[in-house]
């Protein structure tokens, strides 16, 4: 196994660790295509949704859903991370793509619209365990009632990160009061870093 290369920045929480990562093309928690269950998730919805897709990373899932006519915007505060999601975008000979991958920062970033979905793909468990209060709580302040953020969970205990693990029971400590679980599945295509340890999961704003 090839070992971890040497990075300047060890602070998640600093767009530059997430930049170098990304120049260095250092990029394990990077699936390189969109999972299963977000492809059955996007078939089987019965109208177009207006999502934000934050911490997006390479952005892979953003042409599914530009394709199945929703209004999805892509977020990261990474700027290597939004020229890559760029590059990817814009090839496939839709450059307004590209036009919905946006540098900013999730705390602080207001949609166009509201939005009927959050999508979760290993944004969460990218952060300290310390930020997740203030994630569970934009996630409740973005979406109105009914409103779902739907993706990918991780659990583990180990301490060090990123990826970052949590429980199930810290998870729903933090959701339950605004957030009902209506769908938790396992996941059939994990990539290495998530294996055995991850599970599709849509919670329904209260």
């Amino acid at each position: 196994m090839a070992s971890t290369p040497d990075f300047a920045s060890r602070d998640p929480l600093s767009p530059q660790f997430w930049d170098e990562r990304f120049e260095r093309d250092f990029t394990p928690w990077d699936r390189g295509g969109v999972p299963l269950a977000l492809r059955r998730f996007v078939a089987a919805s019965e109208r177009p949704l207006t999502v934000l897709i934050p911490g997006c990373g390479s952005a892979h899932e953003l042409a599914l859903m530009c394709e199945a006519g929703w209004d999805a915007i892509a977020i990261d505060f990474s700027h290597e991370a939004v020229a890559r999601a760029r590059a990817l975008a814009g090839p496939g000979g839709a450059p307004s793509w590209a036009d919905r991958i946006v540098q900013a920062d999730f705390f602080a970033y207001t949609p166009p619209r509201p939005l009927d979905l959050v999508y979760e793909q290993a944004f969460f468990c990218a952060l300290p365990p310390a930020r997740r209060s203030d994630v569970a709580r934009r996630w409740a302040e973005l979406l109105g009632q009914g409103g779902l953020l739907a993706g990918y969970f991780y659990f583990d205990d180990a301490l060090k990160g990123p990826p970052f693990g949590i429980t199930r029971a810290e998870l729903d400590a933090l959701l339950v009061p605004t957030f009902e679980c209506i769908v938790d599945e396992a996941v059939e295509d994990s990539i290495p870093v998530f294996a055995g340890k991850e599970r599709w999961m849509v919670w329904q704003r209260t």
